[in-house]
């Protein structure tokens, strides 16, 4: 698949090195093209100079046949203009972008964009919001059976109640992130443009809840 980063930071870098290892093609944009050098000389994807927000230099990176784009620069603002430009563009479905100030995070959960605050980043954190059937794994018990995981729900699911993607995955909601902030489930609730939804599931069993997840859900 083909991933284009804006930015060639440490975070850029990183996550550019580490899904090139993966076997996948990135692209990685940034302004200053000395950053390039930390890519290292294994490198094989390809380095454009340019603004990540700016169409000419997201279509030399081939934003047009991307999977996925991160956003990762030093500032909010272009991270969050660059991946509206990605995804309202460009039509790039998945996007994530780093952000600074976490009182702007909840802002942009509400257009649909994955953030990832710098206070508690990590590649693994991004990478899994990119790829595909990305679950976050949080926490898991002593005996390492269940887990709670970030699971990515596809679009379809927005509108359906909780309570149906319990029954339909036999995994249980522990809570939900919204708008930047974690909220209990409410048997009334539905999920939202936004939501990040963190089930409790058996190790086992978090490939199968994944896909299903990923998937249309069953009709009434």
């Amino acid at each position: 698949m083909h991933f284009v980063i804006m930015g060639c930071g440490r975070v850029g870098s990183t996550l550019a090195r580490t899904l090139g290892r993966g076997g996948h093609d990135v692209a990685i944009i940034d302004s200053d093209a000395s950053a390039f050098r930390r890519l290292g000389t294994s490198f094989e994807g390809q380095t454009v100079t340019g603004i990540g927000f700016d169409r000419d230099t997201l279509i030399a990176a081939g934003i047009r046949d991307a999977y996925a784009f991160a956003a990762v620069s030093s500032g909010d603002n272009s991270n969050i203009l660059a991946a509206r430009v990605a995804r309202e563009t460009f039509g790039v479905e998945h996007v994530a972008a780093r952000i600074y100030d976490p009182q702007r995070a909840m802002v942009y959960q509400r257009l649909g964009i994955p953030t990832v605050a710098t206070v508690r980043w990590t590649s693994d954190q991004m990478i899994q919001r990119l790829l595909p059937q990305g679950a976050v794994p949080e926490l898991t018990d002593p005996s390492g059976k269940i887990v709670i995981a970030e699971v990515p729900l596809a679009e379809t699911w927005v509108g359906r109640h909780l309570t149906d993607l319990e029954e339909q995955t036999g995994a249980r909601v522990a809570y939900v992130t919204r708008l930047g902030e974690g909220t209990l489930p409410r048997t009334d609730m539905v999920v939202q443009q936004g939501d990040l939804v963190h089930l409790a599931v058996p190790r086992d069993d978090l490939a199968r809840v994944e896909r299903l997840c990923d998937q249309a859900p069953a009709p009434h």
